[in-house]
């Protein structure tokens, strides 16, 4: 990278920072830092589990924001300090240095993303996966999805438990649902809703297939957050479990079976041993679903955005496009971003197509405060 093009992304990084710091208010979450840690050290802080873990989740969240904020706004302007003593016979080390920009460049751009997410965002998220139309090749195509997910998790750090596994008829799944941990998990994988399409030479008929699977994210919510679910709508089945193994499958019918009946949602869980778990992880799968259609409602978009994408796992409703054949292209057909390398984003490489999916959400929002005004 020539060293005029590196000070000129380093300045444009170091007034991105300006912004953020007046958006996150660096000084203002250090003082949070402190006021939980004085709280975490009272005297019967763990008499509440459920409430001390949300207190230290937050601290910890709030350290880290401010400790990589502080930590990009160091390393950016170290870098161009070192950039101004540049001269003739430093080009060659200086280039080196350079190569810390990029890396840079990701670290300003994530800290710009999570400014887009609300508090609704900031849950972990249970991703539910389902074959469509298409057969065999669906079946593959969703475990092609499940795997996708669980790679684009590895690299965020993000904590994956499966949930649920349904095996499909000749090879791949039926279905399978995925709990992810992590900050603001819910937000980013919520730009992930709706059916995604693959284009490709079938491996099964040799034949150009098209294929087809759902999407469907949820927040994981705390039990502080009330959702009123009525026990009437709710059709409950148990079943016996396909889980870890041994003599303990097959005995017993620890894996619950859930369908939200006034919208035809349906949830299974059998990662647990005891039914009483499972029943009480697919309630919270429920309670996510129920929550997310009640905040798309809000936003006069759930039917067009959510559930009609869900209803019909074919064409015409389509979130995104992976061609491989005759060629290869990943379109996200609702913000038009394309990527070349498909293999790439098969692989977990998502952040461009989340980034900007976010971004217009972001947008989109904005515009409709300004109308309300």
């Amino acid at each position: 990278m020539p060293i005029g093009e590196g000070r000129e992304i380093l300045g444009d990084l170091s007034q991105r920072l300006v912004a953020l710091g007046r958006y996150f208010d660096v000084p203002g979450l250090k003082h949070e830092v402190e006021r939980l840690t004085n709280l975490s050290l009272r005297e019967g802080f763990w008499d509440d589990s459920e409430k001390a873990r949300k207190i230290m989740r937050d601290r910890s969240k709030a350290e880290e924001t401010a400790k990589t904020f502080e930590r990009l706004e160091s390393d950016v302007q170290g870098l161009l300090e070192i950039l101004e003593m540049v001269e003739g016979d430093d080009a060659e080390e200086a280039a080196e240095l350079l190569e810390q920009v990029p890396e840079l460049e990701r670290g300003v751009r994530d800290l710009e993303l999570k400014r887009m997410l609300t508090d609704d965002d900031d849950n972990d998220a249970i991703v539910n996966i389902n074959s469509g139309a298409g057969g065999t090749d669906a079946e593959d195509w969703a475990e092609i999805l499940l795997r996708m997910y669980l790679r684009w998790c590895e690299r965020k750090g993000f904590k994956t438990t499966l949930l649920d596994k349904q095996p499909g008829e000749v090879c791949g799944i039926s279905s399978a649902s995925v709990l992810v941990e992590g900050d603001y998990a819910y937000g980013f994988l919520r730009a992930e809703n709706g059916v995604h399409r693959l284009i490709r030479i079938s491996k099964f008929s040799g034949r150009r297939e098209t294929s087809f699977a759902g999407v469907n994210v949820v927040p994981d919510l705390d039990d502080e957050i009330e959702v009123e679910i009525n026990e009437a709508d709710l059709e409950i089945s148990v079943m016996r479990s396909g889980g870890a193994g041994g003599q303990h499958v097959n005995r017993t019918e620890s894996a619950v079976r859930i369908k939200h009946i006034p919208t035809g949602f349906v949830v299974r869980c059998d990662n647990e041993r005891s039914q009483h778990q499972n029943k009480d992880q697919a309630m919270k799968m429920v309670k996510g679903f129920l929550y997310e259609k009640a905040r798309r409602e809000k936003e006069e978009a759930f039917e067009e955005a959510f559930m009609s994408g869900m209803s019909d796992i074919s064409f015409g409703s389509q979130a995104r496009t992976y061609t491989l054949q005759p060629y290869k292209m990943v379109k996200d057909e609702r913000t038009e971003h394309k990527v070349g390398n498909a293999d790439a984003v098969l692989d977990g490489d998502l952040d461009s197509f989340i980034e900007t999916y976010l971004m217009q959400a972001a947008d989109q929002r904005a515009t409709k405060e300004k109308e309300k005004k």
